[in-house]
């Protein structure tokens, strides 16, 4: 599995691939048997003594550069175009993709290991329960793909939820300002139960809101391409 989610991140030979989170190393090896240079991001000290010791080799040949750093403040952009893999702190998530993505065209593309609920999440089409405001975060940015499932018993010790990997491709979709199209997803989906009316009509004029015919539906029912034009109607 960890040769796995090494290859969907990076080909052969790759020159450099940023790895978030490598706690004790395990994705690290497989990255480090296939790319030139692997840059490691590790907030835990006790964590990034253990991979000085451990990949002592690699350190002194320059394959391997350790930052000790929280990811969510690390300049992901600062080695140039690469690759980015981990196994995300699931309770951090959302947090790092939003940070991913904030990195600009720096990335080429991302591979997770994330909590099975949430790569649903970020997969989820239209019409369905899952697809939400991370739904959106990450497809209005990214085309992303469910490559594998990793069951609980293949970590030390088990976790109780199920695990999967995703991998995502950025692509330039045409809105003009991402950030100011997700403030408007994000009011879409305040209440995910709820119609678009009674989301928008607590940040809109009610008239302007009664008046599309949208305003029935909920925003789980729309397509990211419906919510950016409805997103430059209240522009």
């Amino acid at each position: 599995m960890l040769d796995g989610i090494a290859e969907a991140a990076c080909e052969q030979d790759a020159p450099l691939v940023i790895e978030i989170g490598p706690g004790r190393g395990a994705l690290t090896e497989c990255l480090l048997a296939r790319a030139q240079r692997v840059i490691a991001i590790e907030i835990d000290p006790v964590l990034v003594m253990y991979l000085r010791q451990k990949f002592a080799d690699a350190i002194a040949a320059e394959k391997l550069t350790l930052i000790e750093s929280d990811v969510l403040k690390a300049d992901l952009g600062a080695w140039g175009p690469a690759p980015i893999a981990g196994n995300l702190p699931y309770y951090i998530t959302s947090p790092i993709l939003e940070k991913v993505f904030a990195t600009g065209p720096v990335w080429t593309q991302a591979v997770f290991l994330v909590q099975a609920e949430v790569a649903t999440r970020i997969c989820a089409g239209p019409g369905s329960r899952d697809y939400g405001y991370l739904s959106v975060l990450v497809q209005a940015q990214a085309k992303a793909e469910r490559v594998m499932e990793v069951p609980a018993a293949a970590f030390r010790p088990p976790p109780k939820v199920e695990s999967a990997v995703v991998k995502l491709t950025p692509f330039n979709s045409g809105i003009e300002d991402i950030p100011k199209f997700l403030r408007f997803a994000s009011v879409c989906f305040r209440m995910k139960r709820k119609t678009l009316r009674n989301n928008l009509a607590a940040a809109y004029p009610k008239e302007i809101v009664d008046a599309l015919p949208e305003a029935r539906m909920r925003a789980e029912q729309l397509p990211v391409s419906e919510l950016v034009r409805l997103s430059k109607l209240f522009a």
